[in-house]
């Protein structure tokens, strides 16, 4: 496995781990709309309640997975994969209300890196 590859792998993976564990009750400059927190930003999308703890299971799994394939390499493509397609759901979140640009650097850098990681993996 590419070098590169394994430094995105830990800096998706414990991006995703950071947010949806360490600092999911922070307010952070890039929440959606004036959420002060994770739950008050998929309220702000107009989301239900149960996408909150679907969406942050997902994202703490294949943060976990991305760790793993560091020494398991066949988890690394889906979980990949799965962030790919939240964090495009991220980028339509934060448009649907209008916000910044800057709100979803976030989310458009960690699709950027998991992109990456999946062409890489094809390799």
């Amino acid at each position: 496995m590419p070098l590169i590859s394994s430094i995105l792998q830990v800096i998706v993976g414990l991006g995703l781990l950071n947010v949806w564990l360490l600092r999911r009750q922070s307010s952070t400059a890039y929440r959606g709309g004036e959420a002060k927190n994770l739950k008050e930003e998929f309220a702000t999308y107009g989301l239900p309640a149960s996408m909150f703890y679907i969406v942050g299971g997902l994202k703490i799994i294949c943060g976990v997975l991305l760790l793993v394939g560091l020494g398991y390499p066949p988890v690394v493509l889906p979980a990949a994969a799965v962030v790919v397609v939240l964090m495009m759901g991220a980028i339509a979140m934060h448009l649907k209300v209008g916000d910044a640009v800057l709100k979803f650097v976030p989310a458009t850098l960690m699709l950027a890196m998991s992109g990456a990681i999946c062409v890489i993996s094809r390799l």
